[in-house]
């Protein structure tokens, strides 16, 4: 049965899950505040700013009315970034079916409050029961769902029938859907690895080569499921799809804006000039002052994330912070993720 689906925006990765929706048959309503975009979306079947010239489905509609984006769909997708969700979701409310399903597929903090999405949305959403909730997330690159490539993604929620009423909505020959109930390690998971890609576009940059990324990868992970498990995450999370999957694709990729940007600031340009140049959100950089202030509240060891947030927020030079990091005191790295609670993990 064909079901309306609203996503909302109509950045890249909303695009591409609008067009699995699409191919799965649902009517889709894909929201933007963008009034030529709405246009080309409807009358070319281009979102040209994002994804170029692919070509999109014709059950896709495009409009600039919330109300009529919303109003009455059984599901709602929300690709908002981490800035902007909390004010939608406020404007959606009037307009949203209490029995719809809610996902999100966003992956930041809250600036300020350091909240997850999920908490951000039952904060602004008290009519939708928090436990049926959805967070997707796994390593899936707009440019290549886009393109009908093979895809694997992990919806989570704690109530496992919106999980898999999410996965049914999702899932199709090239986008596999797993479930897991594990929100806040799907959401660390998802938010924290656009820090190590920062890092990882910065080692690339600088000419460090394979052996550095692959550290910084492994270490990265570590850092990651300290805190995450601290946050209340469980440490399996962190080898699956959300955790160790995300952060392959995300370090590697040069579809990676996360990458792109540290790629660029490693070979001198100012944090400013790269966000402006590349002219979309690069989640990595409110997340890494998401995170310093988390490992604080949580008295949390990341250096990685300390070194990378004083290149971005306090003008440390790339090369200065990798020394930095090369030259931590020595420690035994077998030791230090047991007591990260992650030996399981790892084994």
């Amino acid at each position: 049965m064909s079901n309306k689906v609203s996503v909302l925006v109509a950045g890249s990765w909303g695009t591409a899950l609008a067009t699995v929706l699409a191919d799965n048959g649902h009517q889709v309503l894909l929201w933007s505040r963008n009034e030529e975009q709405v246009w080309e979306i409807n009358e070319k079947h281009r979102n040209s700013r994002f994804l170029q010239d692919v070509e999109l489905s014709p059950l896709i509609v495009a409009t600039n009315s919330l109300q009529e984006a919303v109003e009455g769909a059984d599901a709602i997708i929300m690709v908002v970034p981490s800035s902007g969700m909390r004010e939608v979701a406020s404007n959606v409310r009037p307009f949203l079916k209490k029995d719809a399903l809610l996902i999100h597929a966003t992956k930041g903090f809250e600036t300020g409050s350091l909240k997850r999405m999920t908490e951000v949305l039952a904060d602004e959403l008290p009519d939708i029961n928090s436990n049926r909730l959805v967070v997707l997330s796994g390593p899936s690159h707009a440019e290549e769902v886009i393109r009908k490539c093979p895809t694997t993604v992990v919806v989570a929620a704690q109530d496992l029938e919106a999980a898999e009423a999410a996965q049914d909505l999702l899932i199709n020959s090239y986008f596999r859907v797993y479930t897991n109930p594990d929100v806040a390690g799907v959401e660390v998971g998802g938010a924290l690895k656009n820090i190590i890609a920062l890092g990882a576009g910065l080692t690339d940059g600088l000419g460090f080569g394979d052996n550095a990324k692959a550290a910084l990868m492994t270490r990265g992970l570590a850092e990651i499921a300290r805190l995450g498990t601290t946050m209340g995450a469980n440490p399996l999370t962190f080898a699956g799809l959300a955790g160790i999957g995300d952060l392959i694709v995300t370090c590697t990729s040069q579809h990676s804006r996360n990458w792109r940007a540290g790629n660029k600031l490693a070979k001198g340009m100012l944090l400013d000039a790269v966000l402006q140049e590349m002219g979309m959100v690069v989640e990595g950089v409110k997340t890494t002052k998401a995170a310093y202030e988390l490992s604080r509240r949580y008295d949390v060891t990341m250096p990685i994330t300390d070194e990378l947030y004083k290149v971005l927020f306090d003008g440390k030079s790339p090369q200065l912070a990798a020394q930095d990091l090369m030259g931590r005191v020595r420690t035994h790295e077998i030791e230090e993720v047991a007591a990260d609670g992650i030996t399981n993990v790892l084994k």
